[in-house]
């Protein structure tokens, strides 16, 4: 066995409920800010190199197939079904089934993930034909995307084996290594934009290279704290074992349960290959700036409430109807909207200024910030639903029920499908604003997704009606007034960030950003609202 604390030393849940659940959230909260604060500066520096155009649309669409197998493997539904699990074993089992169990996972999975690599290599023509068939009428752009994506799919087999591990650390209470990786992504996007495209005629190539690098590094990142916790795995290939064909049993309907809003993302990339030049690039950075109160703050909440919620549901003995389990879940619903609303707000308000002050350089013009602005809002229209998605699929997965989420994501995938012609064309053909029925549809979709989950987790007993106190909702909405006040009388006018310099354009942003954010923080906080009330969810009743 290798050197290091044995399963059973790692640190406990009620330990993590002493340091508080907002403790832990906040240094995943914390580490994947300086993520997406370095995915920000990637993104400008990827808009200066290759702006929004053919090239880059090619490089997007080659980056966002293995990126998006990620979201689904890594932190979706490979995630859901095995933490539950990993958890229900390590409460009920010793130190050696945790071991097996970790062996044969990494086996099973690994395997699986090389071959999928493997044929998609072979098959990288076909498969940007897949996903961007659009290009098929520029054989050039076609062919790039085919090549780039030999360099980047390998991403997939190091990125999930790192969300592997990551979950592991994750049901230990060891939150900051796992939420610190994704910094290595964006340090190596940077590092090949700046230091290796000078040196390729082609800058894109240079960038897919970043991408298979970034992969060896997180994956070798996370090593160290396996070891540990003597946890590195033995990949050992092993269906049969009970434990690992669960996983394999609850993963597969939970591919469509909290991952479908990827679907939908990903359904927005291939119809927008059929849109004018440069529409995958304007979701693009648009999505992007989306993610981040989406990353830093709902995925953080999530990370922590997973293994949380299937730890309270391995002690309990009630299959419905838990307080404590109830209680949980309304504690990170109550904190995703604490943040979600008054992200939303600056959002539509400050979505040209953002755009421009991160993005108009080099080869991103100002037609682009003005087509990446209009999907941004739409995109933002869905953000509450996007964050509270992240935190209510955990009452499902907590409890190892996959099927109500698979229905619900269907429903919701399909109504996206549905939504997405009736607002593609009516704004194409009005505005040429193609590309931002797609975003629309996918906030739309995203909302049906959101209240289908919360209405099931009501109508089967897991929640309880929460007690709405009319001072709490009169709190956040003056908060959100005296906010949208504040920006609204600093802001400027449109013309203004297009004429001004990088430095004015940054300065002026971030006084407005911690304008309106004290402006928000300020008048809950006279409203009454205090930090330690958001601690840990309050007792149950």
């Amino acid at each position: 066995m290798a050197a290091g604390l044995t399963p059973e030393q790692g640190p406990d849940l009620p330990e993590q409920r002493e340091r508080g659940l907002l403790h832990s959230s906040a240094i995943v909260g914390g580490a994947t800010m300086v993520s997406r604060v370095l995915g920000l500066v990637r993104d400008v520096v990827l808009a200066n190199l290759v702006g929004a155009t053919s090239n880059a649309d090619a490089f997007f669409v080659a980056f966002k197939i293995p990126n998006f197998l990620r979201r689904l493997f890594a932190e979706g539904a490979f995630a859901q079904a095995f933490i539950p699990v990993f958890s229900e074993t390590r409460e009920q089992g010793g130190s050696a089934a945790v071991r097996a169990l970790v062996d044969r996972v990494a086996g099973v999975l690994g395997g699986t993930l090389l071959l999928l690599t493997a044929l998609t290599i072979l098959a990288a023509p076909v498969v940007a034909m897949v996903f961007a068939p659009g290009f098929a009428s520029n054989p050039g752009k076609l062919s790039l995307t085919a090549d780039l994506i030999r360099i980047t799919f390998p991403y997939l087999f190091l990125i999930s084996m790192t969300g592997f591990a990551g979950g592991i650390l994750n049901a230990y209470g060891r939150f900051g290594v796992p939420a610190f990786t994704p910094v290595l992504l964006n340090l190596s996007l940077i590092g090949a934009a700046i230091w290796l495209a000078p040196q390729i005629e082609e800058p894109v190539y240079a960038l897919a290279l970043g991408v298979f690098i970034a992969g060896l590094l997180q994956l070798l990142f996370q090593l160290p704290s396996l070891y540990s916790l003597g946890l590195v795995p033995r990949p050992r290939w092993d269906t049969r074992h009970p434990q690992v064909r669960r996983i394999m049993t609850l993963m597969v309907p939970a591919l469509f349960g909290v991952s479908v809003s990827q679907i939908n993302l990903l359904l927005d990339t291939v119809l927008a290959s059929l849109l004018p030049s440069g529409s995958v690039s304007w979701l693009y950075y648009s999505d992007r700036l989306t993610e981040l109160p989406l990353g830093v703050f709902a995925i953080a909440i999530a990370t922590v409430v997973l293994p949380t919620l299937s730890a309270q549901r391995a002690r309990s003995e009630s299959e419905s109807g838990d307080p404590v389990f109830a209680a949980t879940l309304h504690w990170a619903m109550g904190l995703v909207l604490l943040i979600a609303l008054p992200a939303t707000v600056a959002l539509l308000l400050l979505a040209q200024p953002i755009l421009a002050t991160l993005f108009q350089y080099g080869a991103f013009s100002p037609e682009d910030v003005a087509k990446s602005a209009w999907s941004l809002r739409a995109y933002t229209l869905g953000l509450c639903a996007f964050m509270l998605i992240k935190v209510l699929a955990p009452g499902y997965y907590a409890r190892q029920d996959m099927k109500s989420p698979v229905r619900i994501g269907i429903l919701a995938m399909v109504a996206n499908m549905i939504m997405n012609p009736l607002f593609i064309f009516p704004l194409m053909w009005l505005a040429d604003l193609g590309h931002v029925g797609l975003a629309l549809a996918t906030s739309l979709a995203a909302w049906l997704n959101a209240t289908l989950l919360y209405r099931g987790l009501r109508r089967d007993g897991t929640l309880s009606r929460p007690a709405i106190r009319p001072a709490a909702v009169l709190r956040v909405v003056a908060a959100l007034i005296l906010m949208s006040g504040c920006l609204w009388l600093l802001l400027p006018g449109a013309a203004w960030w297009f004429s001004a310099d990088a430095l004015e354009r940054g300065l002026r942003m971030a006084a407005l950003v911690a304008a309106g954010g004290m402006a928000y923080v300020s008048a809950l906080w006279l409203g009454g609202l205090r930090l330690g009330q958001l601690k840990n969810p309050p007792p149950a009743a």
